[in-house]
């Protein structure tokens, strides 16, 4: 089903297929893309039978989050325990999975917002000096489970940060399967649920004139997705400022929303992606 709906920014003022006069793809095209390649590229199977974290890797106090300074390195300063060849995710519905894992010194470069052989000066360190392997809890697209995890420990923070051990890139990611997408401004960014059949829904675009163009959010269902995208009326080609534009608009769903997964239109990639990242692809290096 594909039907349109009003947004708050402005009623849809283009005509269903439009887009295709003009050589774009229709949001029937590519939701039609999206829910295929949702369902043979493996993405759907990693969703309901994988790994699939819907929180961050790390966890660790306010008082240690607090003094973690994004612009320091992060080095190893003493002996670390060597991996174990895998361990076992434990969902709280008594679901099993082994997984490879990776050691604790790819969990602390996961910290690090810098490659490896970046340098930095000493007192702008934080000196991993040991490593515990535990587990710890987490969200996922199967519920929560009791994942394998490293504890490690600094000589200069107050306290030590746990990250998850489990090698996503071997267990295999979202974004894999989905494999190369479009990059384009008209993205659906977020989805709220106020109740089982109403979504708002936040998008961003773009757009060539001061004023934002009325944009239309359009909707389709299926029984096990539902896809969103948005209609951005047709700018003729000229100098253009590229600015950048964003909206939100509520869309009633036929039926409620359950445990369908959320897709974009265009990146056929689910929406939480845009929120928690390491739902889509390897949270390390």
């Amino acid at each position: 089903m594909v039907r349109l709906t009003g947004t708050l920014l402005a009623a849809a003022l283009l005509l269903s297929g439009s887009a295709g006069l003009r050589g774009r793809p229709t949001f029937g095209e590519n939701a039609t893309r999206a829910v295929s390649t949702w369902r043979t590229s493996g993405a759907a199977t990693i969703w309901r039978t994988g790994f699939v974290p819907f929180e961050d890797l790390s966890t660790m106090s306010r008082k240690t989050r607090e003094r973690v300074n994004t612009e320091y390195g992060w080095v190893v300063a003493g002996s670390l325990p060597v991996a174990p060849a895998e361990a076992r995710i434990l969902w709280d519905d008594g679901s099993t999975m082994r997984v490879p894992v990776i050691g604790p010194r790819e969990a602390l470069m996961a910290l690090s917002p810098w490659p490896e052989e970046y340098t930095f000066p000493d007192d702008e360190e934080y000196k991993l000096t040991g490593a515990a392997f535990t587990t710890m809890r987490l969200k996922t697209s199967r519920g929560m489970a009791t994942v394998p995890a490293w504890r490690l420990r600094f000589s200069n923070l107050p306290g030590p940060i746990d990250h998850v051990a489990v090698d996503q890139k071997a267990v295999g990611t979202i974004e894999d399967a989905v494999g190369d997408y479009p990059l384009v401004d008209e993205q659906i960014t977020g989805v709220e649920a106020l109740d089982e059949r109403t979504l708002l829904v936040s998008y961003d675009y773009g757009s060539c004139g001061l004023e934002p163009p009325p944009v239309s959010l359009r909707v389709r269902e299926d029984p096990d997705v539902v896809v969103l995208g948005i209609d951005v009326p047709y700018e003729a080609p000229g100098p253009c400022a590229g600015v950048g534009a964003f909206g939100k608009g509520v869309i009633r769903l036929d039926e409620p929303l359950g445990d369908r997964v959320v897709l974009d239109a265009i990146t056929a990639l689910p929406v939480l992606c845009r929120r928690a990242q390491n739902t889509c692809h390897a949270g390390h290096g």
